[in-house]
């Protein structure tokens, strides 16, 4: 439905001589504002990607950093032999994530990134759903004197209702809602302003109608908008999602996805990225074509990596 419904306003546009963002009302901003992505072993090496995503010209950057001898979310997994050690006899062998030593490790993060960087660059993170309900309050809690832009995915979808609890306990920011696919999972979120930004993904909902409309019930309540946008998801996508950036005035952030030069022979008119921005080219449509050709020679592979393989020291299965 939602590949459908991004084609159909492809089509619209297109037949209109028009680009998207100009059906939907037009501009309210010139270009799209975007988040990097750092992630690294060590401090550091993630305070360096920081900064040369500041040289760039980017404001705002996602921090994930590893647990020493542990896995963790958004960097490569990797167990010392000291942490297998503590794996009761016949645990099968795996990543270990153990929420704890993420919690302690990701507030010292938060401390050392604005001792050295300050204030004025935006910093995200990503909890990804990964702790209990108590512990991700703690986590926010805990880095709210740093000032994230937003803290990501405390809870998982069914356990929205701990966001009654969290509002009451910190007035830092939140971000939820790359795994909601229907409005009861998000309506009383935002009519009770227990999130800062809602993170649907759009081809999840139901495409950019659906999106459109979520955005606007988000407006009344000053709820901004920071559209899922990781790499599984085409140049098309990305171009739906910065349609409804330009579009919308309650826009908050795009996570940023950038295309190899393959990909964008593949996809050609792909969104335009420079100095922490998203272009669009102002061509009809969506603006993005594909060559049907070209791409026959790249056949999918399914995406290798270790997500999903991660484990507690006693064996339980982590949330992917």
């Amino acid at each position: 439905m939602s590949g459908i419904d991004g084609a159909l306003w492809d089509i619209l546009g297109k037949r209109c001589d028009v680009p998207v963002y100009k059906l939907l009302g037009g501009k309210v901003r010139t270009a799209v504002p975007l988040y990097g992505h750092a992630s690294a072993r060590d401090f550091s090496e993630l305070e360096d990607q920081v900064r040369k995503w500041m040289s760039e010209g980017y404001r705002h950057v996602r921090v994930q950093l590893a647990v020493p001898g542990f896995a963790g979310y958004g960097v490569q997994a990797e167990t010392s032999p000291e942490v297998q050690k503590m794996r009761p006899a016949g645990a099968p062998p795996s990543p270990v994530f153990e929420p704890t030593p993420y919690v302690n490790n990701t507030i010292k993060m938060f401390e050392q990134l604005r001792a050295r960087l300050g204030f004025d660059v935006e910093l995200l993170h990503d909890i990804h759903e990964r702790v209990p309900p108590n512990q991700a309050i703690q986590l926010c809690k805990a880095v709210e004197p740093y000032r994230p832009f937003f803290m990501e995915d405390p809870f998982a979808p069914e356990d929205v209702a701990w966001f009654r609890v969290l509002r009451q306990q910190t007035s830092c920011a939140i971000a939820m809602g790359e795994l909601f696919v229907n409005r009861n999972e998000w309506v009383f979120l935002v009519a009770e302003r227990l999130i800062d930004f809602i993170r649907i993904h759009i081809s999840a909902v139901g495409g950019l109608n659906m999106a459109r409309k979520v955005a606007s019930c988000c407006e009344f309540f000053n709820v901004r908008t920071a559209w899922h946008g990781p790499g599984n998801v085409s140049p098309v996508g990305h171009a739906v999602n910065m349609h409804l950036d330009l579009a919308t005035y309650n826009f908050g952030i795009q996570e940023q996805n950038l295309f190899s030069d393959t990909v964008q022979q593949v996809f050609p008119g792909a969104p335009e990225i420079k100095g922490g921005y998203m272009y669009a080219n102002d061509k009809p449509g969506l603006g993005v074509d594909i060559d049907e050709k070209l791409a026959a020679k790249f056949p999918y592979r399914t995406p290798g990596g270790s997500r999903g393989n991660d484990r507690r020291l006693d064996g339980t299965i982590v949330r992917p």
